[in-house]
């Protein structure tokens, strides 16, 4: 009875561990939907190639200019 009552405590803590991340990435997704237009980069004459480029490694093209640059002085946006 007793090995019972820790299994069922221990399924407890793993499903409140586990509700607790759930609803942190709600909540990191929600305010990363709500940033303001004006934060973006404009992406419209991009080839494919660097906005994948753009989206998975975070390089910004030199054609972009100075201005979409700004987050970091080497073009990196998120920095691997």
């Amino acid at each position: 009875m007793e090995e019972r009552t820790i299994l069922w405590s221990i399924i407890g803590m793993l499903f409140l561990v586990v509700s607790f991340f759930v609803f942190q990435a709600g909540v990191t997704g929600n305010v990363v939907a709500q940033l303001p237009n004006e934060d973006k980069i404009d992406t419209s004459g991009w080839t494919e190639n660097e906005i994948m480029n753009y989206e998975m490694h975070g390089t910004i093209p030199a054609k972009a200019g100075s201005g979409a640059a700004r987050s970091s002085s080497n073009g990196m946006v998120g920095g691997c």
